[in-house]
């Protein structure tokens, strides 16, 4: 469980020794961020602590695109505490529920189903399929923001089944289309790379 006064007095620091430890969702703006964001800290009063990034989406909050989430080192709350849930996200992150079930994801874990899924629930705050859900997400933006395949190549790099799916849930929890995104993204870095050649 994460201690509310520890977590706050990190993300006050931007202490760089909790980043992946925790998240800060910010309630005012539905958005969450790493604990070393550079934005304004938020007020105490507006903020909640997840232990992962997919808790914080499964609670209806957009990462920030700051800070960028997903690029935060995934431990050791993100590997878990337990070997058999650090063996798991291993699995997810080869991309074993692309195609596969959680009852296939606990068979090769040696476990039942509902038994993996109490392990996440107390240690990520989050179900499997929801975490696979958010490790696609951020295999995907970081694509876009590093790539220019089209559309469809990111979908299946990500392992999304169809591009319809991952538009959804890029929509979904980024709040508009990743074709959308990438545009800001390519004016954003136009914009950046003019000023450079303006002081230049």
């Amino acid at each position: 469980m994460l201690d509310f006064e520890i977590c706050d007095a990190a993300r006050l620091r931007r202490d760089p020794a909790y980043d992946g430890r925790f998240f800060v969702a910010v309630r005012t703006t539905g958005i969450y961020c790493r604990p070393v964001c550079p934005v304004k800290q938020p007020l105490r009063k507006n903020i909640t602590f997840y232990p992962s990034a997919a808790a914080a989406e499964n609670d209806g909050y957009r990462p920030c695109l700051r800070c960028r989430p997903e690029t935060a080192p995934f431990c050791p709350a993100w590997n878990g505490t337990r070997t058999t849930v650090g063996r798991a996200l291993k699995l997810i992150e080869d991309g074993v529920l692309d195609d596969g079930s959680v009852e296939d994801l606990a068979a090769r874990l040696g476990i039942g189903p509902r038994h993996l899924s109490r392990l996440f629930r107390r240690h990520l705050g989050a179900s499997p399929v929801q975490t696979a859900r958010t490790v696609r997400l951020h295999r995907a933006k970081r694509l876009l923001d590093e790539t220019s395949l089209p559309m469809v190549d990111i979908a299946i790099h990500a392992g999304f089944r169809s591009v319809r799916c991952f538009n959804t849930a890029f929509a979904d929890v980024y709040r508009q289309p990743p074709s959308a995104f990438r545009r800001r993204r390519s004016r954003s870095g136009r914009q950046e790379r003019e000023i450079v050649i303006a002081a230049a």
